[in-house]
């Protein structure tokens, strides 16, 4: 059985790499998809963080501001973050479905989705500064 901690680094570690393929997906310009594992990235750093705060399994959402909220650290967030995580939180479920995902997909230049990677990789890092490294 795992411990919290290994836990905790199994939700970091594969955010982490959700991140890389964020990346990758951005220097390939595939726009849909680099929003879609930025989300990726936000969901697994928060649960994580749900993992490493009420030292239980994260519940089974994908919806980032629940998250964010059921593990206490939503209301840390300035309003500009958490506009931020409602926009991200659309990469996931909408962008599953056909009208949506064109929707998205006509909405995300290079530019927009190059301010929403940054965006993501600031507060996957803030997160790890702020929540993970606390005893």
């Amino acid at each position: 059985m795992m411990t919290t901690e290994e836990k905790v680094a199994y939700w970091t570690k594969i955010s982490d790499d959700d991140l890389e393929v964020a990346e990758t997906m951005l220097k390939n310009n595939h726009r849909l998809y680099t929003g879609f594992m930025c989300h990726q990235t936000l969901e697994k750093i928060f649960k994580a963080g749900y993992q490493k705060i009420k030292n239980e399994t994260p519940p089974y959402t994908h919806n980032l501001i629940r998250l964010a909220e059921l593990a206490g650290f939503y209301d840390l967030f300035s309003d500009e973050q958490k506009s931020f995580l409602s926009t991200v939180n659309s990469f996931n479920i909408e962008a599953r479905y056909p009208d949506y995902k064109n929707q998205i997909a006509q909405s995300l230049t290079n530019e927009r989705c190059k301010e929403i990677f940054v965006q993501t990789q600031q507060m996957q890092q803030w997160i790890k500064e702020e929540i993970l490294s606390k005893k």
